[in-house]
């Protein structure tokens, strides 16, 4: 008897401890459960409050922004550069540079008959007979490129002018009124009629006065028509 009594006691003591973590687990359980809720619920509801300098406009905000007018682009074109070049001088002017009678013909498209050598050449000018002494003038404005003695046609004279023109005076005295690098002017006088042309001695005291145009040989007499 005595042995079924203290069984009877150790079982409603153990069953009692069992009981209470049995509570104790039950009320863990809950707990987390209700935690694990409030939290999602929590997260669920919670939204970024608009703060002042939000990005996100306001109804107002939307209207002004939609009847404001828009800004003018400030890109700008710029002005075109492309002029017409205004002409900076006028016509070339000429004159004949003496007086005379013209004693031999300009002709680079024919053969003349050249008294003093006895042949028939090219001819890239016009001779004017004139007495010795006589002033030879420039035919146009321009600079004097140079001045030489020349074993065929003696002193020469050279002007550059305007429009790529150059003028050559030959056969001249060799006492010279101009230099290399004067500039002159139409009707100016160079210098004066000589006889030192070797090589066209026959025709006594001239003038052999040629003209090329950008280096291309052309007519004295369509040169002197310019101005």
């Amino acid at each position: 008897m005595s042995d079924n009594k203290n069984t009877g006691r150790g079982f409603n003591g153990k069953g009692y401890y069992i009981a209470l973590i049995l509570c104790a687990a039950a009320i863990g359980i809950s707990g987390y459960l209700y935690y694990r809720n409030q939290t999602a619920k929590d997260s669920l509801q919670t939204t970024a409050p608009v703060t002042a300098g939000s990005n996100v406009p306001r109804k107002d905000d939307v209207a002004v922004i939609a009847t404001r007018p828009a800004t003018p682009s400030t890109e700008t074109t710029a002005p075109s550069t492309e002029t017409t070049a205004p002409a900076t001088t006028e016509p070339i002017k000429t004159g004949l540079p003496l007086e005379g009678n013209t004693v031999a013909a300009y002709a680079m498209d024919a053969l003349s008959y050249n008294e003093t050598t006895r042949d028939w050449r090219v001819h890239n000018g016009i001779d004017i007979a004139a007495e010795a002494g006589t002033e030879v003038c420039a035919a146009a404005d321009g600079v004097v490129y140079t001045t030489y003695e020349d074993e065929s046609m003696g002193t020469t004279v050279v002007i550059r002018h305007q429009d790529g023109y150059t003028t050559k005076y030959s056969s001249l005295d060799a006492d010279l009124a101009v230099s290399a690098g004067d500039e002159v002017s139409l009707g100016q006088a160079i210098g004066c009629i000589g006889e030192t042309a070797l090589m066209e001695s026959a025709l006594g005291p001239h003038l052999h006065f040629s003209v090329t145009c950008n280096d291309v040989p052309m007519d004295p007499a369509e040169f002197l028509e310019l101005g």
